[in-house]
Parts: structure tokens; C-alpha cells; sequence
């Protein structure tokens, strides 16, 4: 098993910098991506970024590249989002999830953090 912990989000205005963390633990090992998701109330829920373990490679939602930054502390077992110049249209909840080796799609998920970009 695989535990997430996000931390960092909150309420902070339009064009602001904000960073979330993701905390795992268990059988990290086994863990090829990490991935942030969100999703804001009466949508689905969306892919915002991911990263590869190994290696370090990143992809991005187009609504959120250029602003957004994926990585990770091997160290800590942590990985990041920095988000930057928010937009009203970034609030959501986001969650931290991981994908293992053996699994085709994210199966391990944090709680959820909130982020609320006022106007």
C-alpha cells in the first residue's frame, strides 16, 4: 500500500503563487508516476500534471502549462506543484495520486487540498 499526504493549499487572489505538497509512504518502490489532479465543484475530475520517478520526465494540461510546475525531492519522498499566476478557473480541490508498476492507471489518491483563487 501506498499513503499520500497533500498540504499547502488555500484562499489567495488572482495572479498569486501557491505550492502544494505530496507527502508518500508505504511501498514506494514500486511507485512509477505521481500526478496532481483537480476537481472543482459540478465538474469532473481532471488531470493537471505528472511526473515520472525515475527520471524526472513531466506532462501538463494545457490549461495549466506555463504556470505550473511539476516535481519531486527523492530525499523527502515528496513531490510538488508550484503553481503560479492563479486564475479564478484553478479553484478545485487537488489531489495527489500515484501510479505503480504494475497498474495501468493512478491507484493510490491523497485526500485532497483546496485551493481557492478569488477574483
Amino acid at each position: 500500500q501506498v499513503q499520500l499526504v497533500e498540504s499547502g493549499g488555500g484562499l489567495v487572489q488572482a495572479g498569486d503563487s501557491l505550492r502544494l505538497s505530496c507527502a508518500f509512504s508505504g511501498r514506494t518502490f514500486n511507485i512509477v508516476h505521481m500526478g496532481w489532479f483537480r476537481q472543482a465543484p459540478g465538474k469532473e475530475r481532471e488531470f493537471v500534471a505528472t511526473i515520472r520517478l525515475s527520471g524526472g520526465s513531466t506532462s501538463y494540461a494545457d490549461s495549466v502549462k506555463g504556470r505550473f510546475t511539476i516535481s519531486r525531492d527523492d530525499a523527502r519522498n515528496t513531490v510538488y506543484l508550484q503553481m503560479t499566476n492563479l486564475k479564478p478557473e484553478d479553484t478545485a480541490v487537488y489531489y495527489c495520486a500515484a501510479r505503480s508498476r504494475t497498474d495501468a492507471k493512478y491507484n493510490y489518491w491523497g485526500q485532497g487540498t483546496q485551493v481557492t483563487v478569488s477574483s
